[in-house]
């Protein structure tokens, strides 16, 4: 039990057992050791975690840029959709408006032919009741010379027959 003798006289010149040169041998590898660990251990690790910081909060940063972006999107394409719909109902709006116009041209054209038709029949049956009424004429005064002169030719002779056929075309023409 050697060896628990020689731990004792170790342990036995300090207080409570402690031997002030092992304490600060020991403290002395604690901050070379705290040291070595800040330098290549801490370092890197604190590097590392302050570049992880800033590249969640660049994150962070960007995903709020995209979410104002894409607000800022839905609402310019709600714009432009309320807008595409107002145009849309002003061009069914216009339409209607050329429709209705249209419309009442084609009704006004319609009745002005249907005006000048109209007239041109009744002119044209003028001209036909005229036309009917010379022809008719002529036949009747044709008729009415042929009867004549059958009636005339037993007591007329040729020459006064001629005489007043002549006078009763002349009559004729001048009643039209």
């Amino acid at each position: 039990m050697q060896y628990g003798a020689e731990l004792y006289v170790l342990g036995a010149g300090g207080a409570f057992g402690f031997n002030l040169g092992d304490v600060l041998f020991q403290l002395t590898m604690f901050l070379i050791l705290l040291a070595l660990l800040r330098k290549y251990a801490f370092g890197p690790v604190l590097g590392i975690m302050k570049e992880r910081e800033e590249h969640i909060s660049n994150e962070i940063s960007e995903a709020e840029k995209s979410r104002k972006e894409a607000a800022a999107l839905v609402a310019e394409q709600q714009g432009a959709l309320k807008a595409a719909r107002q145009e849309a109902q002003g061009l069914i709006e216009n339409a209607k408006k050329i429709g209705e116009q249209q419309e009442k041209e084609l009704l006004e054209k319609a009745r002005s032919e249907a005006a000048r038709l109209k007239e041109a029949a009744s002119k044209e049956l003028e001209q036909e009741k005229d036309q009917a009424i010379a022809a008719l004429r002529e036949q009747v005064s044709s008729l009415s010379v042929l009867i004549a002169s059958k009636v005339i030719e037993k007591e007329l002779s040729e020459q006064d027959q001629q005489q007043l056929i002549n006078e009763y075309i002349k009559e004729a023409g001048e009643s039209r």
